[in-house]
């Protein structure tokens, strides 16, 4: 059977009939979800329901939805081909994995909760003014539309070279089925369509690790064989920004990038939002964290493993195979699982899923933003809960039409793949930065978040822009032979095609930095991709107060305490009193410990007067709302705004 593999023959394998049959059930089961929650909620048109589970959802489909929302097929197959070009420096993101979770779990979650928004984007436009706002959500549909694209695209590609399913076919398939399900089903589709996506997810992934490893004589084999060829790593400590993978840099670098994506990102905040009470929405989160250590960690074995069975054999130098190292993963499957009918279907199953996951809750996430941001706060104020919920159908499939139609486009693109992958990354850093200036710097006001936010886009857009136009290097591949491929190769391929990393996909672009460059903005090219959301956050604070602080800063006294979080009460809330008042900088949220003061934070995330949260605090099922009969104050720039929400 060993004459099977393709470092043997110079060819890959092709499905059977047994995995497209597979594969297509995959499908099927996706498209029945949806469908079977049109059928049973088809009297029901409230937009709550239909964007927010009414609300009532449980733990479980939650945390698996937020498991596989961010957990895309770029990641199933990028994440190996990491640990094939580099090391298993990139293990270290489990860490920033929990920095992100505890703190989105503890600081963001339960602040938005207590607000009752069903868009995170309303806050902007209650701590500061419609332009913020708008800048929030420009941002968020630029980043959203873009990575569902590639994420449609990517894996389409690389298992349309490795397997022979017609690329197109694929591609059209997978989007028109996720806006199917999408926008017939709402959230209940999406979140119980991602549950059983995660499951395959896990199941291909296992499968695939197994095989390697018993293929290999064990994974302690494919361990020592890694560790004799430099793969095995987590001891780069350098704490220079422009390191492309340190413990720093993937730890705080990627820790601020996943706190953005867990904190304030449309699509996981939703999810979290419709669990019934604060509690189990954080409990969703942890059990997520869980899930996202499991599959990373899957993902990386399966790339030590994959490197050593190609070890002495590097495709992407010696063969015509594969022209990208997310198309190694595939040709690995193949070449192990090929021979069992049926698993190699499991497997594409598996990226498939990845793929479906990220395009649902990307659709179900704008089709709650567009109505509640662009639509309503203009014109239709006064629209009916019914028409708002078909609107957001609507708006679905629209959508899913679009994202389908910039797939065909990034499809021409070639190399500038690269910068579109960089987009992606360097949108979510000043998107989270408006929130962190907002709610824990209360001296801001509207012209230092829009200056803050504008500066921050400009300045990443440049570095990303000015890394592709110089090929400034993101790291050294390392050492490759091609010693063990055993058959005579006429066409060799000696070019390795160009993709990026930023949101988990590798770099296999062997170009090092021109020798000697004389532009003196050239070391900030250089800067490590996982730096570019804290970079864009510090931007926009920094820029942000100064503005602020020139045009009149927001006196701390005159804020709804709504409005800002809390940060040392949540973090260290058995902190002495005495401590915690001057770190409030001034905004009143005394209510949390003196029943006398106007406000409070209960358990239920409701945000009343202290009479009421009192009567409130053990019922852990009431909505978070704001209080309409709440006295409002607040420092941007149309004080009576926050009316419209109490």
């Amino acid at each position: 059977m060993e004459m099977d593999y393709s470092i043997y023959t110079g060819r890959a394998k092709a499905f059977s009939v047994v995995d497209y049959v597979l594969f297509s059930l995959t499908l099927a089961a996706s498209l029945g979800i949806g469908l079977f929650f049109a059928i049973k909620d088809r009297m029901k048109l409230d937009s709550e329901e239909y964007l927010l589970g009414g609300r009532k959802m449980y733990v479980i489909p939650v945390a698996l939805s937020l498991l596989v929302t961010f957990m895309s097929a770029l990641t199933l197959l990028g994440a190996p081909a990491e640990i094939y070009n580099y090391n298993t420096m990139y293990w270290w993101i489990c860490a920033s994995f929990v920095l992100a979770i505890i703190l989105a779990g503890v600081v963001f979650i339960p602040f938005f909760f207590k607000l009752g928004v069903t868009s995170v984007f309303e806050y902007l436009e209650m701590r500061f003014n419609k332009a913020v706002r708008i800048l929030g959500v420009v941002m968020f549909l630029i980043l959203t539309l873009v990575y569902m694209s590639l994420v449609l695209y990517a894996p389409s590609l690389a298992l349309n070279v490795v397997t022979g399913i017609n690329l197109w076919g694929l591609l059209a398939s997978m989007g028109l089925i996720a806006t199917v399900y999408t926008a017939v089903g709402g959230m209940k589709a999406v979140l119980w369509t991602d549950t059983l996506q995660a499951v395959i997810i896990a199941v291909g992934l296992f499968a695939v690790l197994i095989q390697g490893s018993i293929v290999m004589g064990g994974f302690q084999n494919a361990w020592n064989i890694a560790a004799n060829r430099s793969r095995i790593n987590f001891h780069e400590v350098n704490a220079d920004p422009t390191t492309r993978h340190s413990v720093w840099t993937v730890v705080i670098g990627g820790g601020s990038l996943w706190l953005s994506n867990y904190g304030i990102n449309q699509a996981q905040v939703q999810r979290a939002l419709s669990c019934p009470s604060v509690r189990k929405a954080q409990l969703a989160l942890f059990v997520n964290l869980i899930g996202l250590i499991f599959i990373v960690s899957m993902c990386i074995m399966i790339g030590i493993v994959m490197f050593a069975f190609y070890a002495d054999c590097h495709h992407l130098q010696f063969t015509n195979l594969i022209f990208s190292a997310d198309q190694l993963l595939p040709l690995y499957v193949m070449d192990i699982l090929g021979h069992l009918q049926g698993l190699p279907g499991v497997f594409v199953s598996c990226i498939i899923s990845g793929g479906l996951s990220s395009l649902s809750s990307g659709f179900n996430a704008i089709s709650a933003v567009i109505p509640k941001d662009l639509i309503q706060p203009f014109c239709c104020s006064k629209m009916s809960d019914r028409t708002v919920t078909i609107l957001c159908k609507i708006i679905v499939f629209i959508v899913g039409v679009l994202t389908i139609a910039l797939a065909f486009v990034v499809s021409q693109l070639g190399s500038v793949m690269q910068a579109a992958y960089s987009v992606t990354s360097v949108l979510s850093g000043p998107m989270f930065g408006l929130f962190v200036l907002g709610m824990f710097f209360p001296w801001a006001n509207s012209w230092g978040a829009l200056a803050g936010g504008l500066t921050s886009v400009t300045l990443m857009v440049w570095i990303c822009i000015g890394a592709y136009l110089n090929k400034a290097a993101s790291g050294v591949l390392s050492s490759f032979s091609t010693d063990g491929c055993n058959w005579n190769v006429t066409t060799p391929s000696a070019t390795l095609a160009t993709t990026s990393a930023p949101l988990n996909i590798t770099t296999d672009d062997a170009a090092l930095p021109p020798p000697g460059s004389s532009d003196p903005f050239y070391p900030l090219y250089e800067l490590s991709y996982f730096n570019y959301s804290p970079t864009a956050v510090a931007v926009v604070v920094v820029v942000g107060l100064v503005v602020s602080f020139i045009t009149g800063r927001t006196d701390p006294k005159t804020l709804d305490p709504r409005l800002i979080c809390p940060l040392f009460d949540r973090l260290f809330p058995c902190m002495p009193e005495i401590i915690l008042r001057p770190l409030r900088c001034g905004v009143n949220h005394e209510g949390n410990h003196d029943n006398t003061t106007k406000y409070t934070f209960d358990n239920t995330g409701g945000i009343g007067d202290s009479n009421k949260a009192m009567s409130k605090c053990h019922d852990d099922s009431q909505k978070p709302r704001l209080n309409q009969n709440d006295e409002s104050k607040n420092g941007h720039t149309n004080p009576a705004f926050i009316q419209s929400y109490l």
